[in-house]
């Protein structure tokens, strides 16, 4: 009870950030971004999830560790590599850091013992502005459909793939000669950015921040993993389409196709970059997927006409531009 006459007022204080356990997780570099923002904006990581070394070389006898993994030993951030996400030790080590909050870049998808672990849940920041491009490979497939604008998207994680409850998001333009790489290092600014920003909201409201279902009253597009089978150029599109393709596949894993020679023969290309503004005349009746070589120009027929490729790579030897390459062609 009270001594005083006065009303009581029981003072609480005000959380700040570095009171805040957060429980990172990501694996390549587009993830660092975000941790790099948070450790060094003195936010308090207390641990760092991330996928196990992958063997790299000829004889996969070398391993190779994460990026994230790479940056949290630099700065003495303990690190866990689970095989199982659902393996008991793991989970035993993870509840020992007991975060409040868990951020998730760049990750494979979470159990629900994991994501309902911290009492402020888990979210995810998504290179998309969802409910667009859930999967893999948004960045990717937002160029490839020839999108306009992207963005970064946070939301709480559930059970299913990237549906969860929407927290921010922000927009990011895709210029029209943009290719994966400029798209990419953009949205691994802005997604550091949005992460921040939630953090900061979710200690504000002490754990409560507004989000928002996701809608899926429109036409939604998927950003699947890329495989071989799904880089590959089907000539009878657009060139508008092939090109957009191949700057959506560009610098890796890099979009391919099987290309006639006037000859007949067929050779398998890899295609890095081509230019919209090429041969648009004097093509006569040539089938498309036909190479056509004037001079130091090497073309290739579309559905409604030629592009012209910049950059390439056979089977077998390097990447090279154009001139070196229709150099080497006797057509």
């Amino acid at each position: 009870m009270c001594m005083y006459r006065r009303p009581c007022i029981l003072w609480r204080t005000a959380m700040v950030k570095s009171d805040l356990r957060i429980v990172f997780m990501g694996t390549p570099e587009f993830a660092v971004g975000t941790l790099q923002v948070l450790v060094e904006g003195g936010y308090n990581v207390v641990a760092v999830v991330t996928q196990p070394d992958k063997p790299v070389g000829r004889h996969a006898s070398v391993l190779h560790a994460p990026a994230v993994k790479v940056y949290a030993q630099e700065h003495g951030i303990p690190v866990m590599q689970p095989e199982k996400m659902k393996d008991e030790a793991f989970l035993e080590e993870l509840r020992s850091y007991n975060a409040d909050l868990q951020v998730v870049v760049a990750f494979r998808m979470l159990p629900e013992v994991v994501w309902a672990m911290p009492r402020f849940g888990t979210f995810n920041v998504h290179a998309a502005l969802l409910p667009q491009y859930r999967g893999a490979a948004p960045i990717n497939w937002a160029i490839i459909n020839g999108e306009t604008q992207t963005g970064v998207t946070t939301f709480f994680l559930d059970h299913d793939i990237d549906t969860g409850r929407i927290i921010m998001q922000k927009p990011f333009d895709i210029p029209d000669d943009a290719d994966v790489e400029y798209v990419y290092d953009g949205l691994m600014a802005l997604g550091a950015e949005i992460a921040v920003e939630t953090v900061d909201a979710l200690i504000a409201g002490d754990g409560k921040v507004e989000s928002i279902p996701q809608t899926e009253n429109e036409e939604l597009h998927d950003a699947p993993k890329l495989t071989k089978s799904n880089c590959k150029i089907d000539w009878s599109w657009t060139a508008k389409q092939v090109y957009d393709f191949i700057r959506g596949l560009c610098p890796i894993p890099g979009a391919w196709g099987e290309v006639m020679l006037p000859d007949g023969t067929t050779m398998e290309l890899k295609i890095y970059k081509a230019s919209k503004c090429g041969k648009q005349d004097g093509a006569g009746d040539v089938a498309t997927g036909t190479l056509i070589k004037e001079k130091k120009h090497i073309y290739i027929m579309c559905g409604d006409g030629p592009l012209e490729l910049l950059k390439v790579q056979p089977v077998g030897k390097a990447k090279m531009d154009a001139a070196a390459f229709a150099n080497g062609l006797r057509i």
